[in-house]
């Protein structure tokens, strides 16, 4: 299959939105409507709509509101079909939330049936019922998040985490006072593989000493274990931990801000992810979270979405993101980060973007 990466241009996207916006609006003031004549409007108004790219999406299991992953999709649906004049419902965009993994195939189905044009499967788990779907239905776009599928109408969406993970690690290791930081992952796949892999060559290369808890707890909606397992390191003397979870990952967030409510003077941090959580780390006039490795999936929807709608679909094309094309990052700390460390960031993300240094998406590849 092949693969091509895609810069996410957002200033410049922006910027020639607003300018063409402007251009439009000029345009309509100067039109002569003495006539009254409205036919040709009513006529633009209907192609405008018939010609509309629709577009929808399915969540995993995580659900919409989950702060991260899926929220980051939905948001990125949500901006896209507000500037391209869209409405929340049939023929416009819309979202589906899977309760369980059952739900991805029927959820998929539905909004077919809906007849959205591009319908993005958020999340790996719904690689093969996107698979199965796009050969039952040619003449859609298709797309999917984390996960490759092998079909011409199917966009398929990757982002190197582990370049992003690299530098969330140099934070921790840099940043730890114990010596001590932790992984919290969701449910062990390729994708949270690569944050982990990521984060522990980073750490390890500022710090070769420093030690690492991994836990993986095997969910990505279940608030309580991610608390169980933040409370289980915070307790062994890890100080920083960068949690892959989706919503299991609030409880990282809930364990954090209790134990600074007790000790405000304490040194714990939470390492967010996908968006930046740094509201989720709010706890009286403190906050828990360090940064965020931000992964670009919003953005990465609304330029899939910018392709489909001028004709140019990447069907059968695997689009990946990475520090050079600025699909994932560290998120503004707020001061908690001190330059010294934001200068060692710094460096490290611009030898990762030139390639100087290739980070592994696995932690044997370490080895």
């Amino acid at each position: 299959m092949k693969k091509r990466k895609f810069g996410l241009l957002i200033s410049s996207v922006v910027a020639t939105g607003a300018i063409l916006a402007a251009c439009g609006s000029d345009d309509d003031a100067s039109k002569d409507t003495s006539n009254n004549d409205t036919t040709g409007d009513k006529d633009a108004t209907e192609e405008t709509a018939s010609d509309a790219l629709t577009i929808a999406m399915v969540t995993d299991i995580g659900g919409v509101d989950d702060k991260s992953f899926n929220q980051s999709a939905w948001e990125g649906i949500q901006e896209w079909g507000t500037a391209n004049g869209l409405s929340k419902g049939d023929g416009g965009y819309d979202y589906l939330q899977s309760d369980s993994e059952a739900d991805y195939s029927t959820n998929l189905n539905k909004l077919i049936r809906r007849d959205f044009d591009l319908v993005f499967g958020v999340g790996y788990m719904m690689g093969d019922a996107i698979t199965e779907l796009a050969a039952e239905n040619p003449d859609k776009y298709l797309a999917i998040i984390d996960a490759e599928a092998k079909a011409d109408n199917v966009a398929s969406i990757l982002f190197k985490e582990q370049e992003g993970a690299f530098l969330a690690g140099v934070v921790a290791a840099s940043m730890s006072e114990s010596g001590k930081i932790g992984f919290v992952g969701g449910t062990e796949i390729p994708v949270i593989q690569r944050f982990e892999a990521g984060f522990i060559e980073g750490a390890k290369t500022v710090n070769p000493d420093i030690q690492i808890e991994i836990n993986y707890t095997g969910v990505f909606d279940d608030a309580s274990k991610g608390k169980i397992a933040a409370n289980a390191m915070y307790s062994s003397g890890v100080d920083i931990i960068f949690h892959a979870a989706g919503a299991t990952g609030n409880g990282v967030f809930a364990e954090a801000k209790e134990r600074k409510e007790k000790d405000p003077n304490a040194n714990i941090w939470v390492i967010g992810v996908d968006a930046d959580q740094y509201e989720e780390g709010k706890v009286g006039d403190h906050n828990v979270t360090l940064t965020s490795m931000l992964k670009g999936v919003g953005l990465a929807v609304k330029e899939i979405s910018d392709f489909a709608k001028a004709g140019d679909f990447p069907g059968g094309e695997t689009i990946v993101y990475g520090l050079a094309e600025d699909g994932v990052g560290l998120a503004d700390s707020r001061g908690a980060i001190p330059q010294e460390v934001l200068d060692k960031v710094e460096e490290y993300k611009e030898k990762i973007a030139s390639g100087e240094i290739t980070v592994p998406e696995t932690v044997e590849e370490e080895k």
